[in-house]
């Protein structure tokens, strides 16, 4: 007779949390466009959605910084690789290329996708 492991030898990969990486994510980077848009004297809408599809150009080493908010969150430190070389022209491209790169590094570490 075969010997089943027990619930605390079995464990299940945590899923990986994209929304909740992809709403920090975002929330940095519109906050990083509202203060670089202040200092230049470059009027915002309101609307973080839009804020989200204008173009404006991101540094890649903004958002490098920028990571260490999802680290608290997927619990480890990301590479910088993650970032593309060069920054985003906006707030959506930036979230279209991370998050994908992240949620890799998530499923190489964790083991676990959505």
């Amino acid at each position: 007779m075969a010997i089943l492991p027990s619930d605390s030898q079995t464990s299940v990969p945590a899923p990986f949390p994209r929304a909740e990486v992809e709403s920090c994510l975002c929330a940095e980077l519109i906050d990083t466009i509202k203060t670089e848009a202040s200092i230049k004297g470059i009027s915002l809408s309101n609307s973080p959605e839009q804020i989200a599809k204008m173009d404006f150009e991101i540094d890649s080493l903004v958002v490098v910084s920028i990571l260490c908010a999802v680290e608290s969150i997927i619990g480890f430190e990301l590479p910088e690789a993650v970032v593309r070389a060069g920054g985003y022209t906006s707030v959506e491209s930036a979230l279209k290329y991370l998050l994908p790169r992240i949620e890799q590094q998530w499923v190489k570490r964790k083991g676990a996708k959505q």
